[in-house]
């Protein structure tokens, strides 16, 4: 099975041994990938829409893995106990919409040895909610796919007073993308900075009080795109 780039993104972030509970598990793509591969002994694939996961059972079953795949029907991790997994992977959601599941149900998601998480919106919010609520982004990745950019975060829960510090730029464009220099995050950070600079120009064209007010919001972000580019300079 192929799978797509952001799924194999995360697939080579789990750690090989470690039993998957896939939430948001869509077709099944993933944990059917890593059971064949024979790098996870088994997994629960969770969804919180029957269709999709009718359709993953179905895939589970033409490759013969029930033994191996449960799926459960849940929304988010409320189908899921303490200690049924050890790597959590939620893909393709909002920030917001991510970090309800994990903050409704805190004693679950505590309870994996590392989550692998792949937010679609709010991204900078939700590196910031990840850090104040104790947890340690260890890797971060970045793919370019059918034309969009996808952020990747692996993070596992600590329990200790000292929390990891983060400048906003960091929090904004991820800690570990910046010290890595990561080819995809300079790409993305390009086309943020020419698309601010397009809508500077139209703002600096009006003179209403609201396209002055966004205008100050985009110089803002701009020098913010601008201050993470030149991070790729410091070698």
């Amino acid at each position: 099975m192929q799978l797509s780039k952001r799924l194999e993104a995360i697939a080579s972030m789990v750690t090989p041994g470690n039993r998957l509970v896939d939430v948001g598990c869509d077709h099944g793509y993933l944990p059917i990938a890593l059971v064949r591969r024979q790098i996870i002994p088994s997994a629960i694939a969770m969804d919180v829409r029957s269709g999709p996961l009718g359709r993953a059972k179905e895939n589970i079953e033409a490759y013969g893995l029930n033994p191996y795949i449960e799926t459960r029907l849940s929304d988010g991790l409320e189908a899921l106990q303490p200690g049924e997994g050890d790597t959590l992977s939620v893909a393709g959601m909002g920030g917001p919409l991510i970090e309800r599941i994990l903050s409704r149900n805190v004693e679950v998601s505590e309870s994996f040895q590392e989550l692998i998480l792949q937010p679609q919106s709010e991204i900078g919010n939700f590196r910031r909610y990840l850090v104040e609520c104790g947890f340690t982004v260890s890797q971060e990745d970045m793919v370019w796919e059918d034309g969009k950019f996808y952020p990747i975060i692996k993070a596992v829960f600590k329990k200790t007073a000292h929390k990891d510090r983060y400048t906003d730029i960091e929090f904004y464009y991820g800690k570990r993308l910046l010290e890595s220099r990561h080819p995809v995050l300079y790409s993305y950070l390009e086309k943020e900075l020419e698309k601010v600079q397009q809508i500077a120009r139209r703002l600096q064209a009006s003179s209403t009080v609201n396209a002055k007010k966004r205008l100050r919001e985009i110089l803002k972000e701009k020098q913010r795109i601008e201050a993470a580019m030149r991070v790729y300079e410091d070698l």
